[in-house]
C-alpha cells in the first residue's frame, strides 16, 4: 500500500488512478464464528468534481431557493410563444385548468359552492366579531378574496375566507393597544393596514421564494397554539351564550373566567336556553358529519339554518322576551374602498406590521397545510410559493377593499372535498352566493341573535383541540411535546402573542439543541459482514478488538465542535477503562465514521486537526472513514489528510478495519 488513496473525481484515467487491491487477514472477533481470512479491496476515496466558486453558490442557491425547480416545463426549443404561454399559466393557474373546464366539472363545482356558501356566510360574520370588527367585514372578506384566489392560486379544494385563528390573533393584537368600543374608526383603519402588511409579507415570502421561513412553527407548536387558541375562543363566546352585556376584553383564561362569574346578574335565561339549544345541535350535526363523512352536508348546512331558526324564533318573541343581543343593521351593497383608509404613518404603524407580520405568518401555514393536505388526497401538487404569492396578493386587494385577513379555512375546505369540488371555480360560486347576499338579504340579519354566532364560532374551533396529536407529541418526541404544552398554557394564561413566542422559541431551543449537542455512537461489527451498526441498539454487534469505531450523527460546525472534541476524548478515556477492567486488547485505533457528517467548516476541521494530536499523544491512530463529498472537498484544500498519512483515510468503516488490521499483522 505505498500509496495514498486520495483521488480526483476525473483521475481515473490519469497515472496514479489505479485502485490498490490486497488481501489480509480479516479481523479476529471475540465470535467464534467469525471468519479468520476474507479478501478485501481498498478502494480510492474520490473527490468531488471540480467546480467554480460560481458553479458552487449557484448550485446551492439553486437548492435553498428552487428546490422544486419551478422551471422544469421551459426548454431552449420551445417557441416565445409557448414559452409566454407557460409563463402565464405558472403564475395565473387558471390559464392551465380553464382551457379544459367542462359542464360536468362546472355542475359539481355549483354544487360545492352553494355547499360551501351556506358555511361561510354565517362563519363570515361571527369570525368578523371575533376579531372585534363589525359583522359585514367578514362578508365583505369572503366576496373579494375568494375571486382573486381562484385566479391565482394553485389549490383545486382550498375555500378561502376568514379563519378563527388569524381572527383571534388580530382581535387580541390591536385591542391590546386600541379599543375597538372607544376608537371603532381607528381600531378599522389598523385591521386593513395590519392585512394590508399581512398580504405584503405573504407575497414577498413568495416571491422570493423564502417560504421554509414559515416551517418555524413546527407542527408541535401548532397544535399547542390552536387548542389553546379554541380553548380562549370558546371561553370568549360564554359573552353571547349567557347574554352579558358587560365583558372583559382580555383574551387570558382567569380573567375572562373573572368576567364570567362577576356578571352573574346579567344573564339571560331566554339566551341561556336557546343559545345551549343551538349550541348542542351545530355539535351534534358535527359528529354526525364526522363518523358519516357522506352526511357532511348535514354539518356544512347546521349553521346558516341555525341563523335563519334562531333570527325568526327572536323576529316573533322580540315583543315578548326581552335582553336577547342581536346584531342590528347590516348595510347593503359592495365592499366599499378602503385603499384611504390605509394608515402607513403614525405611532401605531408599528403595531399593524407586528400584528400583519403575526397573522400572515399563522394564515399562511394554515392555508398551506389545508391545500397540501387535499391536494394529497386527489394526487396531485400544491406550489408552496405560487400559495404565498396568491395569497398575498388576495389580502393586499382585500385590504383595499374593506376585507381583514383571509385565508384557506380548515372546515370549509373539507366540505368543499367532500361535497365534490373540482376547481377553485367553487370559490367564485361562493362568492357569487356572498354577492347577493350582500345586495339584497342584509336586512333579513337584523335581528339575527349573538348567541348564534357564538355557538357557531364554538362549533367551528372545537375541532382544533387535537388532544389525540398531543398524546402522540408524548410518545414520540418529549421535546415536542414540551414546546406544545408550552404554547398552549401561554396563550391560556398568559397572551396569544406571547404564547406563540414562547412555542416558537422552544422550537428553536429544540434546534440549536440538536446542532450543538450531536449524536455520537460506538459501532461494532456484525458477525460475518461487513456491516457496522450502533452497538447499543444491536445487540448482536461486536466490539472489534484494538479499534474504537465512532459515528458522527451530524454536521461539524463551530457550534458543536469544542463539544464534538469532548465527546470524543470521553468515549476514548471510557474505553481504554472498560479494556482495563475486562483484560481486553489494548486500543490501538480510533475511526471516526463520517457518513453522516453532511458538512464541515474551518472550526470542525481544527477540531479534526486538534483531536488528531492528541490522540497521537495517547499511541492511538485517528482514521477517518467515508468522508462526503463537500467535507472531503474541504478537508483536501485544508491539507489536513497530509497529517493522516497512508492509512488515515478510508472508502467505508470495514475497509478500514481490514487494511490497518493486516499492517499490524505485517
Amino acid at each position: 500500500m505505498g500509496n495514498n488513496r486520495v483521488e480526483h473525481f476525473s483521475g481515473h484515467a490519469s497515472s496514479g488512478g489505479v485502485n490498490v487491491t490486497g488481501t489480509a487477514s480479516s479481523v479476529i472477533m471475540d465470535d467464534a464464528n467469525a471468519n479468520a481470512n476474507a479478501s478485501f479491496q481498498v478502494h480510492r476515496v474520490c473527490l468531488p468534481p471540480h467546480t467554480t466558486t460560481f458553479q458552487k453558490l449557484r448550485h446551492r442557491l439553486s437548492e435553498i431557493f428552487f428546490p422544486d425547480d419551478p422551471l422544469h416545463r421551459f426548454n431552449d426549443n420551445q417557441t416565445f410563444f409557448t414559452k409566454f404561454i407557460l409563463g402565464l399559466q405558472y403564475f395565473f393557474p387558471i390559464f392551465h385548468w380553464a382551457p379544459n373546464y367542462t359542464l360536468k366539472l362546472l355542475r359539481s363545482d355549483i354544487i360545492s359552492g352553494l355547499t360551501i356558501a351556506s358555511l361561510a356566510i354565517p362563519q363570515g360574520i361571527s369570525y368578523a366579531k371575533l376579531a372585534n370588527l363589525p359583522p359585514i367585514v367578514g362578508l365583505y372578506s369572503s366576496f373579494v378574496p375568494p375571486l382573486i384566489y381562484s385566479v391565482l392560486g394553485s389549490s383545486r379544494h382550498l375555500a378561502v375566507g376568514p379563519v378563527s385563528i388569524a381572527s383571534l390573533v388580530m382581535g387580541t393584537m390591536l385591542n391590546e393597544s386600541v379599543s375597538y368600543t372607544e376608537e371603532p374608526i381607528l381600531y378599522l383603519q389598523l385591521a386593513f393596514t395590519a392585512t394590508f402588511f399581512a398580504g405584503l409579507f405573504q407575497a414577498s415570502l413568495g416571491l422570493l421564494r423564502l417560504g421554509f421561513v414559515i416551517d418555524f412553527l413546527s407542527k408541535a407548536t401548532l397544535v399547542g397554539f390552536m387548542g389553546g387558541a379554541a380553548v380562549i375562543v370558546s371561553l370568549q363566546q360564554l359573552k353571547g351564550l349567557l347574554g352579558i352585556v358587560h365583558f372583559t376584553t382580555k383574551m387570558q383564561m382567569v380573567p375572562v373566567l373573572s368576567s364570567v362569574f362577576q356578571h352573574k346578574d346579567e344573564w339571560s335565561w331566554q339566551t341561556i336556553v336557546m343559545g345551549f339549544g343551538f349550541l348542542t345541535i351545530l355539535l351534534t350535526t358535527r359528529k354526525i358529519s364526522m363518523k358519516k363523512p357522506n352526511l357532511f352536508w348535514v354539518s356544512a348546512a347546521a349553521p346558516l339554518a341555525s341563523v335563519i331558526l334562531s333570527t325568526v324564533i327572536v323576529t316573533l318573541l322580540r315583543s315578548k322576551v326581552q335582553g336577547i343581543q342581536t346584531i342590528g343593521h347590516l348595510p347593503k351593497g359592495l365592499n366599499p374602498p378602503s385603499s384611504n383608509m390605509l394608515c402607513f404613518h403614525g405611532s401605531y404603524l408599528a403595531l399593524a406590521i407586528k400584528t400583519g407580520i403575526v397573522t400572515g405568518i399563522l394564515s399562511l401555514t394554515e392555508g398551506i397545510a389545508v391545500g397540501r393536505t387535499f391536494a394529497a388526497l386527489k394526487n396531485y401538487q400544491v406550489d408552496g410559493n405560487q400559495e404565498m404569492m396568491a395569497i398575498g396578493v388576495m389580502n393586499m386587494a382585500g385590504s383595499c377593499s374593506s376585507c381583514y385577513v383571509t385565508t384557506g379555512s380548515f372546515s370549509r375546505s373539507a366540505v368543499n372535498y367532500n361535497a365534490g369540488a373540482q376547481t377553485v371555480v367553487s370559490n367564485i360560486i361562493m362568492a357569487s352566493t356572498v354577492l347577493v347576499t350582500l345586495l339584497f338579504l342584509m336586512p333579513l340579519f337584523h335581528y339575527t341573535p349573538n348567541f348564534i354566532l357564538a355557538a357557531i364560532i364554538i362549533t367551528a374551533v372545537i375541532g382544533l383541540i387535537d388532544y389525540e396529536a398531543a398524546l402522540e407529541l408524548w410518545k414520540v418526541d418529549k421535546l415536542d411535546f414540551l414546546a406544545c404544552i408550552c404554547s398552549f398554557i401561554g396563550v391560556l394564561f398568559i397572551s396569544v402573542p406571547l404564547g406563540l413566542a414562547i412555542a416558537v422559541g422552544v422550537s428553536v431551543f429544540k434546534i440549536l439543541l440538536h446542532v450543538t449537542r450531536p449524536n455520537t455512537v460506538v459501532l461494532g461489527n456484525i458477525p460475518g459482514t461487513q456491516i457496522y451498526q450502533n452497538a447499543s441498539r444491536y445487540r448482536e454487534a461486536l466490539r472489534v478488538p484494538s479499534f474504537l469505531i465512532l459515528a458522527v450523527e451530524a454536521p461539524i460546525y463551530f457550534a458543536n465542535s469544542t463539544y464534538l472534541q469532548e465527546r470524543i476524548l470521553r468515549w476514548v478515556r471510557e474505553e481504554e477503562e472498560w479494556i482495563v477492567t475486562n483484560n481486553e486488547h489494548m486500543l490501538k485505533c480510533v475511526i471516526l465514521d463520517m457518513t453522516a457528517v453532511t458538512a464541515i467548516d474551518t472550526s470542525g476541521i481544527d477540531t479534526i486537526r486538534e483531536l488528531r494530536k492528541m490522540l497521537e499523544k495517547q499511541s492511538l491512530q485517528l482514521v477517518l472513514a467515508n468522508p462526503v463529498g463537500t467535507v472531503m472537498e474541504k478537508l483536501h484544500k485544508s491539507n489536513i489528510l497530509e497529517l493522516f498519512g497512508l492509512n488515515g483515510l478510508y472508502l467505508t468503516v470495514g475497509e478500514a478495519v481490514s487494511d490497518i488490521s493486516s499492517s499490524w499483522k505485517a
